[in-house]
């Protein structure tokens, strides 16, 4: 029997996918050819990338490509979002690699079922928003970590080292390519050198193009060309299967169920946190809203679908989707469509994926990798309060070094008594006398000479007052502040002088703020700035723009800014 405040309908909405809205509102033709033409743009970009993945996965090419075609297909069927693109993706490389060194494939397919069923439950009891609160330096760190890690796997195929396995652990790996540094091939150096002149070149001149491919293309040729005695997918994984992606079912070690489950709490968590991520990312390009309880559904349902078609974890894509959205991809027929021409060059084009060189490959990697370490984000975040910065340091040093999933616990572990600690001198900041009587008397003259303030703000501006920390736990709350005004201001003022401290994720939410502002043409004052959040703002750059982004000491002064731009806008405001 349903609890009284329990309503159905309302709770089987969140978990609708957006394909059936899109199809609701009407499919037109002049959609679907748009929506075509963002699918094959994105299916040239997976193509490459779903390979060199799964190689550095400890996987063969052949189980990327099923990866992108079976959970790219799902994520984009059930997605909560209009524009997701799902498949492999870097942040799962140090944990496949682990799990497929110490339980073998099989222990991989088990912990990919397990992270899927994980995540659906996680959606269906709607943990979807609790995702929002991570901390940003564990997210920034291990992401940095995981960045080091997938460098560090490259060097084998980068120097054309001639080695047999490739230890996991960090220390061992590099000890290995020591040891083995005498049999590195002039070849394998040359192609990588290729590979990543040509990407960073497109990048540079012709942004638009497919660099990845052009790059593979290009290594392809010249190893051909110049009989290269590098080594190819072929040589070391034989020719790829040219057929439809089958059910595949190997001997799964269920009697190491529980030794797998830290690994696939992992998974899921990667997968849940990487995707919420993306739809985020995606709202913010599109003007979108997803339902993050029905991405995670999603996404348990694709590693479900992978796991059992002999894939490898995946989850959304940010900068797949994010090309789907530039391509002009607006519904969630393109990612499917992008799952379908893969397959479709899988079924054509698998003979000639064996000549492609393993250093071309690697150079891939190494441009995701260097994209995913975030280095400008990363030295922000370093000037941010101490507890910050030992949160950060704490989690990329235990990705590199010892475990992704120890690095994640521990950061947020470490975050939690980083926050109680703040909140305690919030309190005692906030505690005593005054407070007291500011909630005896109700008619205080400060309140009451603000609500003056408040009366007399000019049409076309908007204010809204912030008290209390801005921390990690409430920064999401500035997501939706501009999506509470029917006709959105010209100018919006915000008012921060009960804000006694500030963290990291609350920089980074009025970063976004302040972006979001921009793109709608909308002027963003902020008044009354505290010592503590002043000093943080400042040392994490988020800096005045004329126009755009101004700080003003109190209220009265930030209303006769307004004023101003109002009667005055310049061409920036």
């Amino acid at each position: 029997m349903a609890s009284p405040g329990f309503d159905r309908q309302q709770y089987l909405k969140m978990f609708e996918p957006k394909l059936l809205t899109v199809l609701r509102e009407g499919y037109s033709l002049r959609t679907l050819r748009t929506d075509a033409v963002a699918g094959l743009t994105v299916a040239v970009v997976a193509l490459p990338l779903s390979m060199a993945l799964a190689i550095a996965s400890g996987a063969t090419p052949d189980k990327g490509l099923h990866t992108a075609i079976i959970a790219g297909f799902l994520i984009s069927a059930f997605s909560g979002s209009r524009v997701q693109i799902g498949g492999p993706t870097a942040a799962f490389i140090p944990v496949v690699f682990s799990v497929i060194q110490q339980f073998g494939y099989g222990g991989l397919i088990l912990c990919t079922l397990l992270a899927g069923l994980m995540l659906i439950a996680a959606g269906l009891l709607r943990l979807g928003t609790l995702m929002k609160y991570m901390p940003q330096p564990v997210v920034t760190g291990f992401t940095a970590g995981i960045a080091v890690s997938i460098f560090s796997s490259q060097v084998k195929d980068m120097l054309g080292l001639q080695m047999e396995q490739v230890p996991a652990e960090f220390f061992e790996r590099w000890r290995a390519y020591a040891e083995h540094i005498a049999s590195t091939q002039p070849a394998a150096v040359a192609l990588t050198v290729l590979g990543l002149a040509v990407i960073v070149g497109l990048r540079r001149w012709k942004p638009k193009w497919p660099g990845f491919l052009i790059a593979l293309l290009a290594c392809t040729l010249a190893c051909l060309a110049f009989a290269m005695p590098a080594e190819t997918i072929g040589t070391r994984f034989g020719e790829l299967p040219s057929a439809l992606p089958s059910f595949d079912f190997p001997h799964i070690p269920f009697e190491r169920t529980f030794e797998l489950l830290p690994s696939a709490f992992t998974i899921a968590f990667l997968a849940g946190v990487e995707s919420l991520l993306s739809a985020v990312v995606a709202d913010g390009m599109t003007g979108g809203r997803h339902r993050s309880n029905g991405e995670l559904v999603a996404q348990g349902v694709a590693n479900v679908g992978s796991a059992l078609f002999g894939g490898l974890p995946a989850t959304g894509a940010i900068a797949r989707t994010a090309t789907n959205i530039r391509s002009g991809g607006s519904t969630p027929v393109a990612g499917i469509l992008h799952a379908l021409f893969l397959l479709l060059f899988m079924l054509l084009l698998a003979p000639l994926m064996g000549y492609v060189p393993l250093a071309a490959l690697s150079a891939v990697l190494l441009v995701v990798a260097w994209n995913m370490s975030e280095v400008e984000n990363f030295r922000n975040t370093l000037s941010a309060p101490i507890g910050d910065r030992l949160v950060l340091l704490l989690t990329f040093f235990l990705t590199v070094f010892l475990d992704l999933t120890v690095a994640i616990q521990a950061g947020i572990v470490l975050a939690a008594f980083v926050f109680m600690y703040r909140m305690a001198e919030a309190v005692e900041v906030s505690s005593g006398v005054r407070m007291i009587e500011d909630d005896l008397h109700g008619d205080d003259p400060a309140r009451a000479a603000d609500l003056g303030q408040r009366a007399m703000l000019p049409k076309g501006v908007e204010a809204y007052q912030i008290s209390g920390p801005l921390f990690f736990g409430a920064a999401n709350r500035l997501d939706n502040l501009l999506d509470q005004f029917f006709e959105p201001p010209k100018v919006f003022i915000l008012r921060m002088r009960l804000v006694p401290v500030i963290d990291a994720s609350g920089v980074h939410a009025l970063k976004k703020l302040a972006e979001r502002c921009h793109r709608q043409g909308i002027a963003l004052i902020i008044s009354g700035l505290q010592e503590q959040p002043n000093r943080v703002i400042s040392g994490m750059r988020l800096d005045e723009h004329p126009g755009e982004l101004h700080f003003v000491s109190n209220f009265e002064r930030a209303v006769k800014l307004a004023h101003s731009m109002i009667e005055h806008p310049t061409p920036a405001a």
